[in-house]
């Protein structure tokens, strides 16, 4: 009988690159601020990494909307050229969903994941025309069943349900899971086999576990601190490990991928990839690892890496 095989880790890092769509475009960056286009607005938020100068420094004392931070937290309030603005409608591909302007310097959806959703976009699109672990071809109409933990408001899960899978949506805030709802009615998706669910992922993952569930794919974007919805405490570096081996058991025997996301200044690429490697030890398949960025358009673009992820997949 053969001996379980490791997975293969990717040798180098990977940088996955979101450049603008219709609805979305990095415009300027530069002297710690990047001038953004979210659908009509011009939209001025801070950022540490972009030590350069901007190409075009007037641009930014245009925008209709700026960021100003209260301190070093995410925390903050806007300031708009035209008077205040609550929310406005943005797309990708066939996803539509509702950009709000937050008090913690987004705007409801983190732009730079749209190379995840081109990435989950092929594997589930895919996932029809594969062969599960004894080589047999899947039925035509087989739905991939995909776990999103962390899912906030709903565009991965949307993105997912779109290309053709079963989705189960999981957010530890109401208002979260309202707002992807709302998404999902916007976007034509309201009969789409998806279920939404409010509790905190460990939990969920740990019951789904108990109960012997399995998925083809999950996506985990977890944030670096939070809370759960009866005030369970999450914590990025103490808390992954374990429910990333969870999720590896979640994992059906003819699964497609596991991807994992993480905003964090102390993290990196390869140790997601190595945390990822021990979770899935005994399943083969390859580890790719690297950053998400975000990049302006033109020849001299600039790009700003955003987070870091660690993706295994079958093949």
């Amino acid at each position: 009988m053969a001996l379980p095989m490791p997975p293969v880790l990717s040798p180098m890092p990977e940088t996955l690159v979101t450049r603008g769509w219709s609805d979305y475009a990095l415009l300027d960056s530069g002297e710690g601020r990047k001038l953004e286009r979210y659908g009509p607005y011009t939209v001025v938020r801070p950022e540490p990494q972009c030590f350069w100068r901007p190409r075009d420094p007037q641009a930014f004392t245009g925008a209709g909307a700026t960021f100003d931070p209260d301190d070093e937290d995410e925390a903050g309030r806007w300031r708009f050229a035209n008077g205040p603005v609550d929310t406005f409608s943005l797309s990708w591909r066939d996803v539509r969903f509702t950009g709000r302007f937050t008090p913690f310097r987004h705007l409801a959806f983190f732009p730079e994941q749209a190379a995840n959703w081109e990435w989950l976009d092929r594997r589930i699109r895919a996932f029809p025309d594969s062969t599960d672990l004894a080589g047999a071809r899947r039925a035509p109409d087989e739905r991939p069943r995909i776990l999103n933990l962390f899912g906030y408001t709903g565009v991965a899960s949307l993105a997912c349900a779109a290309a053709g899978a079963e989705v189960t949506h999981v957010d530890a805030s109401k208002k979260s899971v309202a707002w992807a709802r709302e998404n999902a009615e916007l976007s034509g998706m309201a009969d789409k086999p998806i279920r939404w669910i409010v509790e905190d992922a460990r939990k969920y993952v740990a019951r789904e576990v108990r109960r012997g569930s399995r998925y083809h794919g999950i996506i985990l974007d977890p944030p670096k601190y939070g809370r759960g919805p009866t005030g369970e405490v999450w914590r990025l570096f103490e808390d992954m490990p374990a429910l990333l081996s969870d999720c590896a058991a979640l994992l059906a025997d003819d699964a497609d991928f596991l991807l994992l996301n993480a905003y964090a200044a102390r993290i990196s690429g390869l140790s997601l990839a190595h945390m990822m490697a021990e979770a899935t030890a005994s399943r083969g398949g390859r580890i790719d690892w690297g950053e998400l960025a975000l990049s302006e358009d033109g020849p001299d673009a600039r790009a700003i890496g955003l987070s870091f992820f660690a993706r295994w997949s079958a093949s």
